[in-house]
């Protein structure tokens, strides 16, 4: 039976796990992170604190919720990743688009992965009826003004979701799917998972991957294996490959995110799903949100209550320009291109907010981005194997990293789709 090493457990991770069970290999799965606990707490207790902006920075969201991994690339932009079971997938809004930016120019078409995502997850939009009056009132607003909205399609189970609007923090009731599906899936087939073991670097002779050496606190350990998945997303592959003394290219991505805050009175955006429908432009897309990030640790937010609060996100498709370094820290700027890109995206959510009454003072959220990728991006001379040229024999990418353009939309698909592509080559 060959040994397959899947590094890593969000979306790619959870895919490449369940997929190689399936067709007979023995599968070691490593997670840097602990298993996961969803975020059950009320953030109402911290306003006091948030008021007199004694909350500190973002950083210290981690105190609070340890799974979400939260650094600056640079002073204006914040990344934030999942470092837990599941991945940045327990983090996320539960969306699911078909997102494909770049790839038909490469000749890679994902439309079978995709179906069977589909026929996998229980994907459909939130029924209207349970969005917040002021969300419709949006939402006809982006009609009138010719945005031509559509719902969002999410997986979520609609009679556990209480609508309590803290996806980000984890679903407490598991009406969210997350990649722990696909994992658990793995682990009851025979698969095994080895949590806190964080892989410092691939083992290679004579350009064959031989295993993975791992640190699980103040202990190394070689695991060995046949085929090692590296699908730790486009910081951590990058890290893992760097370390190795293999390549990463200085491309990452991560759709930059922006929310507008405005004011309405007892909008109580966060009594709702975030992100219920959205509006899908060339760069871009506005989805009603009500940004956490912003809300406690953003000082020009500090003067408006959670109830009070209305945003609008902008999702970009940013410039194809970041830095991985071997040690894990990342050089990643809002450039000029991107910046005028979101000036145009903000006009736009304004126009939403003003014709459905919410008033200003409207202010822009901090900068962030949690999709992340870009760093060992295919190739057309790649398509036919999915193998990025220059990889050692048995060692494969199955994440976000394999992607070579920005999408500003939701991944979680896109990376699904492109570990099962990965796994098929992996099996023939």
């Amino acid at each position: 039976m060959t040994k397959a090493i899947v590094v890593g457990t969000g979306a790619g991770g959870g895919t490449a796990a369940l997929e190689l069970t399936q067709k007979g290999y023995e599968v070691v799965v490593l997670e840097a992170g602990k298993p996961f606990k969803p975020f059950t707490r009320h953030l109402t207790l911290t306003e006091p604190l948030r008021r007199l902006g004694l909350l500190g920075d973002e950083r210290n969201i981690q105190r609070i919720f340890p799974h979400m991994n939260v650094t600056r690339s640079n002073k204006d932009l914040v990344l934030m990743r999942g470092i837990t079971t599941g991945g940045s997938t327990v983090l996320s809004c539960g969306n699911m688009i078909r997102a494909d930016h770049g790839f038909k120019d490469l000749g890679l078409d994902l439309t079978p992965e995709f179906e069977e995502i589909e026929k996998k997850i229980d994907i459909q939009p939130i029924p209207s009826k349970r969005w917040r009056p002021l969300t419709q009132k949006m939402y006809s607003s982006a009609k009138n003004l010719g945005l031509n909205p559509h719902p969002t399609p999410k997986a979520v189970k609609l009679h556990k979701c209480t609508s309590c609007g803290l996806c980000e923090m984890g679903c407490s009731t598991g009406a969210r799917w997350d990649s722990n599906h696909f994992l658990n899936q793995a682990l009851k087939m025979g698969a095994k998972l080895h949590t806190s073991s964080l892989v410092e670097k691939v083992l290679i002779e004579n350009d064959c991957v031989k295993g993975v050496l791992i640190r699980s606190g103040s202990k190394t350990k070689t695991i060995n294996g046949e085929v090692v998945v590296l699908a730790a997303g486009g910081i951590g592959t990058a890290q893992i490959l760097k370390s190795s003394g293999l390549s990463a290219e200085d491309k990452l991505w991560v759709d930059i995110v922006l929310t507008l805050g405005g004011v309405y009175k007892g909008a109580k955006q966060l009594n709702e799903p975030p992100m219920v429908w959205y509006t899908e432009h060339e760069d871009y897309i506005l989805s009603p949100y009500l940004d956490i990030l912003s809300h406690f640790f953003h000082k020009p937010w500090r003067n408006v209550s959670l109830e009070d609060r209305v945003g609008i996100m902008v999702k970009l498709a940013d410039m194809e320009k970041g830095t991985v370094f071997s040690d894990g820290s990342v050089q990643k700027d809002v450039n000029e291109e991107d910046k005028l890109k979101i000036d145009n995206a903000v006009s736009s959510a304004r126009d939403i907010m003003k014709t459905s009454g919410v008033s200003g003072p409207f202010v822009r959220g901090m900068y962030n981005g949690g999709h992340l990728g870009g760093t060992v991006p295919l190739k057309k001379n790649d398509v036919s194997s999915m193998k990025p040229a220059g990889l050692p024999e048995g060692l494969w990418v199955a994440d976000l990293s394999l992607a070579p353009r920005s999408q500003g939309l939701p991944t979680i698909m896109l990376t699904s789709a492109l570990a099962m592509r990965v796994c098929k080559a992996i099996t023939g």
